[in-house]
């Protein structure tokens, strides 16, 4: 079978593996997303939007989703103002307390200096000692005041500090970036914070992933909360089968899970991935089936990983059908196997195409020993060794071309046509 022939007839190789194929469960099912796959954004304040982003596009976190301008924050804006007006206004009031309680004091001083100097002359003046008690008497409640216009300053700060932080909330800028110093709008020489500047809330991706769904269109005035934009990581898969309750105590005692791809034109028969395998909580009394989950190792890393890696293969996305391959407990050991559609029937024997090791053009003809199957592979109890190759596809086509009556040649070689002759 020369390379041409094999072209032409789509004739196709696999290579003989050592597997456990007695203790191995076969059950079918399909890929879903994870449930922290998703992610929603959403609107914190009402306001236009305008998308920055379509459909499947992929986003790293830190990238603009969409914007939006609110009427509602100005507002926000208005009440950190209002809290920075207030505590102004506390602090020259407490300016001002301090120095009428300082004026009272230095004129308390002074009373007191003069009614010595005047009892030195041993002369008393009723009314200068009058005016001492006064000032000595004003001095706690001068005390008070200053007290009071500290508590409105602590209570203004606390007002300002809670309009900040709802105003980080609804544009998801941390407080330090709204109260850092940045050029006024208008060129003006002095800084001014942040907030001031900002008239388009920005809405940035938190998550990795791939744009799902856009839920409003460009332009669009949106109220609160409703869904902008919506992710999905398509690294964060997980496989859900449904296996025959009769099966429960062999899952149970499982100790290997492997996912692997159905028989498909271009999918390696070897292809599937590890997992691991836990049983869902539900069960179907009508179809005697109950749920297992079965995550691929290589996505386990969930939503905090930094880089979640790809499953592997083309061939692993959510809604792909599957099979789930548990091998559960038993006493044999692993054995010399081949893809099921590898062996094909003639007449009342089973044969496989072996390629023969000395010459990759050539295939032969060997009568299938064949043992235990699960489905998807079979036990060749002999004629094979590790690291043969069989025909895969086009075993049958060949066996059709090797038959003359009924009856198959011993040996003989194909032309480019595809025509087989025999030695001679």
């Amino acid at each position: 079978i020369p390379a041409t022939v094999r072209r032409n007839l789509g004739i196709s190789f696999a290579e003989v593996e050592v597997r456990h194929v007695a203790q191995t469960l076969r059950v079918p099912g399909a890929f879903e997303l994870q449930p922290l796959a998703r992610h929603e954004y959403r609107m914190a304040l009402p306001g236009r939007v305008q998308m920055l982003v379509d459909q499947y596009d992929r986003v790293e976190p830190g990238t603009p989703l969409y914007r939006y301008q609110s009427p509602a924050w100005p507002e926000l804006l208005h009440e950190i103002i209002l809290g920075e007006q207030a505590m102004e206004t506390a602090l020259s009031e407490i300016k001002v307390g301090r120095a009428k309680l300082e004026e009272t004091r230095r004129k308390l001083e002074l009373a007191r200096e003069r009614i010595e100097a005047l009892a030195q002359a041993d002369f008393k003046k009723a009314d200068l000692e009058v005016q001492a008690a006064e000032f000595e008497a004003s001095l706690p409640r001068l005390e008070a005041e200053i007290e009071l216009f500290e508590t409105r300053l602590a209570n203004a700060k606390r007002t300002r500090q809670h309009a900040l932080h709802r105003a980080a909330t609804a544009s998801e800028i941390p407080e330090a970036e709204l109260e850092a110093e940045v050029p006024a709008k208008d060129g003006g020489e002095e800084p001014v914070p942040r907030y001031l500047t900002i008239d388009w809330i920005e809405v940035r991706a938190i998550e990795p992933g791939i744009v799902e769904a856009l839920a409003v269109t460009d332009g669009a005035f949106v109220e609160p909360p409703a869904t902008v934009v919506s992710t999905v990581d398509p690294r964060l898969l997980r496989f859900r089968a449904q296996a025959l309750q009769a099966d429960l105590h062999k899952i149970t005692g499982a100790r290997e899970a492997r996912i692997v791809p159905p028989p498909s034109p271009g999918i390696p028969v070897d292809g599937g991935v590890e997992a691991t395998v836990t049983v869902g909580l539900e069960a179907h009394p009508e179809e005697r089936t109950v749920t297992l989950i079965a995550t691929p190792e290589v996505s386990s890393g969930g939503p905090d990983a930094p880089n979640p890696p790809d499953p592997g293969g083309e061939w692993i996305r959510p809604g792909v059908s599957a099979f789930l391959e548990l091998v559960v407990a038993g006493t044999e050991g692993p054995a010399l196997a081949v893809p099921r559609s590898a062996v094909v029937q003639d007449g009342l024997t089973h044969i496989v195409l072996r390629r023969d090791p000395a010459d990759p053009n050539k295939a032969i003809r060997v009568e299938a020993d064949l043992g235990v199957s699960d489905g998807l592979w079979v036990v060749l109890n002999s004629g094979v060794m590790r690291g043969d190759e069989v025909v895969l596809s086009g075993a049958y086509e060949l066996k059709l071309a090797t038959q003359q009556s009924g009856a198959a040649q011993k040996g003989g070689h194909f032309h480019a046509d595809g025509s087989f002759h025999g030695d001679h």
